[in-house]
């Protein structure tokens, strides 16, 4: 959610763009000690840590924009979205980790950042980190919890991602089924849509379209990164330094980073990504051991699995890629609401054509759906045109199934039961590979304990 701004130097960067169009970047880039007087910090890795943090700041929103995005209410002066960015040693990967902002944590002593009060240790919400002791506070806390040092620290509120989201043109995300939030306003039918700055906001910030809470919102964060990814990289829409005084211009005053990262840092991490494309991003969250546990004072926290977290931790101290790459890149999906995974598959040979039926049972186990794995042959022979049958109650996943056999026939057929009937006729070419809006876990890396996915298995295909 809070990559606009890094994304924006590092592509100009990797674009090789003059050095005096991104020197002006620093005066509209406050400062801040996120690192003042760090002791017992954890060994340094290889590669680069940047911990983003979005905070809740609206106060350069107007009053239409308050009301038009439900931005009403005064900010809690706490962090809205906390990611863990690492760029590998060699500069060809970006790990994104999301921390969830409910996340139990227990803070250190401290003097408070409003007050001027000191405090002993206690226990908090992650997000709280930032109101009692700012950016140092939280990048304490981080590093207490994660054991990854953390290089950089980059922080954007509100106004700065709703204009530059506006600045580079919109960003396109995708959605398989309705999306509406009565909290943030969010209203998206299923399809593809191009979000400005404001939608876009909404988007991200949504935590009652599904049953998911922060944890679905985390899950369409970094989709949106993956999304706005795909867009400076593909057509180049940060690449022109009009475009680029544009995206800087909107973010200047509501940026703040560290003091060691400045310009000349900026440009040669670009520099050194050239040709970094979605493909090169890859996205996870901390695995969670258990959600919605009560503790007296905070109310309802997430706690984290202390075994695969740390295995996570490890993996990213270490500069290890977070998913298995394939050799050649896998090409897009056909979004659907019912994962392929989901879904019982029983295929019919409707054609006198030998070995049809095992060739679709085999395409379709291919793209994720659970088939049978023993096709028959049909009553019928003569079938032309690709039948899908269902039973009514199970219409979600006969659309899922239909989505990958273009050009099939959709036919109800009551009390069938949960598994659906695929009968191929003559018209049969080739499976269209689908996935669901959910990261499939048969990505993760199978020893690692934990999820993650490239960037462009999430985009819009």
């Amino acid at each position: 959610m809070r990559m606009v701004t890094t994304l924006s130097v590092l592509v100009l960067g990797a674009g090789g763009i003059g050095h005096a169009v991104v020197t002006s970047l620093d005066t509209g880039i406050s400062r801040v000690d996120a690192f003042k007087d760090m002791k017992n910090r954890p060994k340094a890795g290889h590669g680069t840590n940047i911990l983003l943090v979005g905070t809740d700041g609206r106060e350069r929103i107007t009053a239409a924009e308050k009301a038009r995005y439900r931005l009403g209410g005064a900010p809690c002066r706490c962090t809205d979205t906390i990611i863990l960015v690492h760029i590998s040693e060699d500069r060809r990967r970006a790990s994104l980790v999301s921390l969830p902002r409910d996340s139990y944590a227990e803070l250190t002593e401290h003097t408070d950042a409003t007050t001027g009060k000191r405090h002993g240790p206690h226990p908090v919400k992650l997000n709280a980190a930032y109101a009692e002791g700012g950016p140092n506070l939280t990048v304490r806390t981080v590093e207490r919890m994660t054991g990854v040092k953390i290089d950089h620290y980059l922080e954007v509120d509100f106004t700065s991602f709703m204009r530059t989201v506006d600045a580079v043109g919109g960003v396109r995300i995708c959605t398989a089924r309705p999306m509406k939030d009565p909290y943030t306003g969010l209203d998206l039918p299923a399809g593809t849509h191009t979000l400005d700055g404001g939608k876009a906001l909404q988007y991200v910030r949504s935590r009652h379209v599904d049953g998911a809470s922060d944890l679905g919102r985390m899950q369409r964060q970094q989709r949106f990164v993956a999304a706005l990814i795909d867009r400076a990289t593909s057509d180049g829409a940060l690449l022109h330094p009009v475009r680029f005084r544009k995206v800087m211009g909107a973010v200047a005053g509501s940026v703040r980073a560290d003091e060691g990262f400045g310009t000349e840092e900026m440009v040669a991490l670009g520099k050194a990504m050239r040709g970094f494309t979605t493909a090169s991003s890859e996205f996870t969250s901390v695995p969670v051991g258990a959600v919605g546990v009560h503790v007296k004072g905070l109310g309802s926290t997430v706690k984290w699995d202390p075994v695969r977290s740390r295995k996570l931790f490890d993996s990213i101290r270490e500069d290890r890629p977070l998913t298995t790459r394939p050799a050649t890149p896998a090409p897009r999906r056909k979004l659907v609401e019912v994962a392929p995974k989901e879904v019982r598959v029983q295929v019919y040979n409707g054609t006198r054509l030998d070995g049809l039926g095992a060739k679709v049972d085999a395409a379709l186990r291919a793209t994720g759906f659970n088939t049978t794995r023993t096709p028959y042959n049909a009553d019928r022979r003569d079938v032309v045109r690709t039948v899908v049958s269902y039973d009514p109650r199970w219409d979600r996943s006969a659309k899922s199934l239909a989505a990958a056999l273009p050009g099939s026939e959709l036919r109800a057929v009551p009390r069938q039961g949960a598994v659906l009937k695929v009968t191929a006729g003559t018209d049969f070419k080739a499976v269209q590979p689908v996935r669901s809006e959910t990261p499939p876990t048969a990505m993760a890396k199978p020893a690692g304990g934990y999820t993650a996915v490239t960037g462009d298995q999430v985009v819009c295909p």
